[in-house]
């Protein structure tokens, strides 16, 4: 079982399609407050360490999350091209922990109890190396060429009864150091799909990403 998690949130300084997306505001506070918040607040997580190239981050967080770690990402893993395996690949060897846990600034609506229930529930699992978080879909699915992925274009059945997908939506990931190092993949060979609500997973991709989710903070969608 383990007992030491250390969530890690990777913040670049630079957004190609928000500008400043990690400290703009959102609700009255910076965007990247809200799942430091979260991480904070879960009754499983032990450390919540950032791994940035922002000045700006660096000196907000010593204010504010005076708690947390935080990295200087090295100047080679700064691009925008870098896998964030490579990333979480440099992380794990300059911290310790019995299971890591990766999420994003832009995933300012994961809840507390769920990042505690997806922790319990790959600890508690005797077979699955991680875990990852998904959202499920029924919606007739195409391919680029016209043809029906998940369902038969001659037997038009209700979207609720279709055969549901899921989708990877980025708001968690948990591995050990053992199984990122051994797959070069923060999801391994047998990982457990932890399904969140849309709404919950929600992420901070471009401009109308971020126009709704304001909308949702203001309506209390997301509380």
């Amino acid at each position: 079982m383990s007992s030491t998690v250390v969530a890690i949130v990777p913040m670049r300084h630079d957004s190609e399609r928000v500008p400043g997306k990690n400290f703009r505001p959102l609700g009255g506070r910076p965007l990247y407050h809200h799942i430091v918040r979260s991480l904070l607040e879960s009754s499983r997580v032990s450390r919540v360490v950032i791994d940035t190239d922002s000045d700006m981050i660096k000196s907000d967080a010593a204010t504010m999350f005076p708690d947390t770690q935080v990295l200087d990402r090295p100047q080679e893993l700064r691009s925008g091209m870098v896998s964030m395996n490579e990333v979480l690949l440099n992380d794990v060897k300059r911290v310790d922990a019995d299971l890591f846990l990766q999420t994003h600034s832009t995933n300012p609506f994961l809840r507390p109890a769920s990042i505690d229930d997806a922790i319990e529930r790959l600890q508690e699992d005797r077979i699955a190396d991680s875990l990852f978080s998904v959202t499920r879909l029924q919606s007739r699915l195409w391919s680029a060429d016209g043809l029906p992925i998940n369902h038969d274009r001659d037997r038009l059945i209700r979207t609720q009864d279709l055969e549901p997908l899921y989708e990877e939506n980025s708001c968690i990931y948990l591995f050990s150091r053992d199984s990122l190092e051994a797959k070069g993949n923060r999801i391994g060979d047998r990982p457990i799909l932890y399904e969140l609500p849309a709404e919950e997973s929600w992420d901070i991709d471009d401009e109308s990403d971020f126009f709704i989710a304001e909308a949702m903070y203001t309506s209390g969608m997301s509380h």
